[in-house]
């Protein structure tokens, strides 16, 4: 039996994921079960008035042309520092 207390969370993910792929159908039907409600909080989430009124001014703001926009690859250049704004 393995002490928890001394095992990283890196090394309790590992062990966990390595269990999961090999477990028989019944085993991770029962693990499934014990986390199904946490699975689903983390699957959804609700905005609040306050983030859905950002979002409606910044989309205004881009559907009039009055903010730049940038494509997929044009943010994923930017953040590696390979283009400029």
């Amino acid at each position: 039996m393995l002490n928890f207390e001394y095992m990283t969370i890196a090394a309790i993910r590992s062990r966990l994921i390595s269990y999961l792929a090999n477990a028989d159908d019944n085993k991770i039907k029962a693990v499934y079960t014990l986390l199904e409600k946490d699975i689903e909080e983390k699957e959804t989430f609700v905005l609040s008035d306050e983030q859905l009124e950002i979002l409606e001014k910044e989309r205004e703001l881009h559907l009039s042309g009055q903010t730049q926009s940038y494509t997929r690859t044009d943010a994923r250049q930017i953040i590696k520092g390979e283009r400029s704004f």
